[in-house]
């Protein structure tokens, strides 16, 4: 069990530093403590710094440059797969323009499915919330580091990615709202990461020069399940433009209490500081309540988080415990539950008020140590109950040293995405416009 030493920043009560400075005004005056970016954070890269002024509908693309993949095998178009760094348009949760970034792989060989060529949108996983923790910039050689911040992120899409580009499939990741780009990464905001992932369809169609029509498929694990969740319930409404055929949601983070608690204590619990930035970010008057409850040494955790990826928090801060960083040393989640906005916003985060109009894979490993099973059940029986064409695949995978989250957690990704539940199997039936069952939960 890691000390309350760890949520410290490492600093002689003398200390001067910029980050001691910043701490110390946090201390002393309850404004805007939770959101205090570290002082030592990079400059953006300047692709990722949208103009003053660009294209407010949702989907226009900013600008591109060209990007090599090395991790792809040699295929049609040579090697390394050409791909473009993209910055286009999508929207905050009080519907204002904002540039996202993320990456569009043009099909390199023949659709191999049935029907028309595809796009397929990827929702990324946790990487971080610091912008160099971006999909984007580790897509070329599958890790992006940084070693003047001790930083480190790999490309947990690259399989995915590679996968349906060999398919003959578009693809594009998304980084989401506030990754690389100017601003927090807002993670796990239901509203933000779903306008991202759809957005993301209608620029990935602008750069094809493809219209509404394309057959479009959603594909997302952890982070990105619960954002293609969202994208799949938001669609009717926000996108009804769009040709969704289906979605993978696979253990989608669709109630964020449920999440919070369950990885209280694992490895990579500390990115619960990542949910609570980004919420505090959009939300003041959550800043407001929660800032009395949160130690110093909490102030400064949060602070930090706001510029790491999610490999830092392994080796920084691993199996962190929230009582560490309130005041009262009780877990965050008491303190959530009992303050009348945050209870509110992290309610209004749940995946699962909406209806899908097109069919949705939810998996879920019966063992997850990250992202509890019955929240990603409950989502199913939701989206069911609704009159939504949902398949709900449970993976058995026993529980192998729980609270370390490789096995636990990415195990049932590797089996779900490829394996016996064959997530891939079963978009590219949906895109072949194969009928599925109305709702089948095993």
């Amino acid at each position: 069990m890691p000390s309350y030493r760890r949520f410290r920043p490492r600093i002689g009560p003398g200390s001067r530093t910029p980050f001691a400075l910043a701490l110390a005004a946090c201390t002393a005056t309850a404004a805007g403590c939770l959101t205090a970016s570290p002082a030592a954070a990079a400059p953006p890269d300047e692709f990722y710094t949208p103009p003053a002024q660009f294209a407010p509908e949702p989907g226009s693309v900013i600008k591109t440059e060209p990007i090599p993949v090395y991790l792809a095998p040699p295929g049609s178009k040579g090697w390394p797969l050409p791909a473009q760094r993209v910055l286009y348009t999508s929207r905050t949760q009080d519907d204002s323009p904002v540039a996202v970034s993320g990456v569009f792989i043009d099909a390199t060989g023949p659709w191999h499915g049935s029907g028309p060529r595809p796009t397929v949108v990827i929702a990324p996983g946790t990487v971080g919330q610091g912008d160099q923790c971006a999909v984007s910039k580790a897509i070329s050689t599958g890790l992006y580091a940084d070693p003047g911040r001790l930083s480190m992120s790999a490309n947990q899409e690259a399989l995915s990615a590679l996968a349906w580009n060999s398919l003959g499939a578009r693809v594009f990741l998304t980084d989401y709202i506030g990754m690389g780009t100017p601003g927090i990464h807002t993670y796990v905001n239901r509203v933000e990461q779903g306008h991202a992932v759809l957005d993301a369809a209608r620029a990935a169609d602008n750069l094809a020069g493809t219209g509404p029509e394309t057959p479009l498929a959603l594909w997302g694990y952890s982070q990105g399940g619960g954002a293609t969740a969202s994208a799949a319930e938001m669609q009717p409404g926000y996108a009804p433009e769009l040709n969704l055929k289906g979605t993978w949601a696979g253990a989608p983070t669709a109630d964020l209490a449920a999440v919070i608690g369950r990885i209280d204590g694992n490895l990579i619990s500390a990115a619960i500081g990542f949910a609570i930035n980004g919420l505090v970010d959009r939300n003041p008057q959550m800043r407001d309540e929660l800032d009395t409850r949160v130690s110093p040494g909490g102030r400064a955790l949060l602070g930090q988080l706001q510029d790491e990826c999610i490999a830092d928090v392994i080796f920084k801060h691993p199996f962190a415990r929230t009582t560490e960083f309130t005041a009262d040393r009780r877990p965050l989640l008491d303190h959530l539950r009992e303050l009348p906005e945050a209870d509110r916003i992290v309610r209004e985060q749940r995946i699962g008020n909406l209806t899908p109009t097109s069919p949705v894979l939810v998996t879920s490993g019966i063992n997850d140590d990250t992202v509890p099973y019955q929240q990603a059940r409950q989502l199913a029986d939701d989206w069911c109950a609704t009159g939504a064409t949902v398949t709900f695949r449970s993976n058995p995978l026993p529980p192998i040293a729980p609270g370390t989250v490789l096995p636990g957690h990415f195990g049932p990704e590797i089996i779900d995405g490829y394996g016996t539940n064959n997530a891939i199997g079963y978009l590219v039936d949906r895109l072949g416009d194969k009928p599925v069952p109305g709702c089948t939960v095993d």
